[in-house]
């Protein structure tokens, strides 16, 4: 992992190819572009899924002949995919360009606030409107969507992603290739299990299974009255 990645546009631009040509890949050009300091020089994908050989007016290339064009020693790369496959597929990827000799670069937008101590690693995508609170450590190829709260001495696994406005509480561990739903709330000191699957607004108040899907939330009338509680 490297130091917290605060992006400064007076730094030296790098040049960077986006894998991706979907939502996820547009979304990664318009923030390169106009809130980093890099410079996007062409997309790529498998050769399948390529559809023309132009997006944004820049070039579109088969992932399997980019060293030819957009060699590793000249471009970095950042691998734009969702969580089909609860992330599977976006570590597929990462792992094979990674196998090609490409700097996998990571991106924190403007307006994140997060901690000085906070590490993380590379490709990984972090959206705005975050807090992400001194001590936290995130992982490779993670994306954080918009809004979300990270709490101090948390840790965000490799491959996971976590959509909008999702809560996770102090000394939490999220485990590699989770998937958390929007609005969701992980309560403190608990692990969310690999490969986990929590659903849009629940709220999990004890360990996940790894593997597990999880719906629903935990509230419920307690016997108890506010002047009875420990809270």
């Amino acid at each position: 992992m490297s130091e917290n990645l605060n992006i400064a546009c007076d730094e030296p631009c790098q040049d960077v190819v986006i894998f991706g040509t979907s939502s996820f890949g547009e979304l990664a050009h318009y923030f390169f572009t106009h809130d980093s300091k890099y410079n996007v020089r062409a997309f790529t994908a498998h050769r399948k899924f390529v559809r023309s050989d132009v997006k944004f007016e820049l070039p579109v290339v088969p992932f399997e002949n980019l060293t030819e064009r957009f060699p590793p020693k000249e471009y970095a790369l950042f691998v734009a995919v969702g969580y089909r496959n609860v992330n599977q597929t976006r570590a597929e990827v990462f792992t094979d360009a990674k196998s090609k000799g490409y700097e996998l670069v990571s991106y924190v937008h403007s307006s994140a606030t997060v901690a000085g101590n906070v590490e993380i690693g590379e490709n990984t995508f972090v959206f705005e409107d975050q807090t992400i609170q001194p001590f936290v450590e995130i992982g490779d190829n993670v994306v954080l969507w918009s809004g979300n709260h990270i709490g101090h001495h948390s840790t965000i696994g490799d491959h996971c992603f976590l959509t909008s406005h999702v809560v996770v509480s102090g000394h939490c561990k999220v485990e590699k290739y989770s998937f958390v739903g929007v609005n969701a709330t992980i309560i403190n000191e608990l692990t969310i299990g690999e490969r986990s699957v929590i659903a849009a607004g629940a709220t999990i108040i004890k360990d996940t299974m790894p593997g597990e899907v999880y719906i629903g939330t935990a509230a419920k009338l307690h016997s108890d009255n506010s002047s009875q509680s420990d809270i």
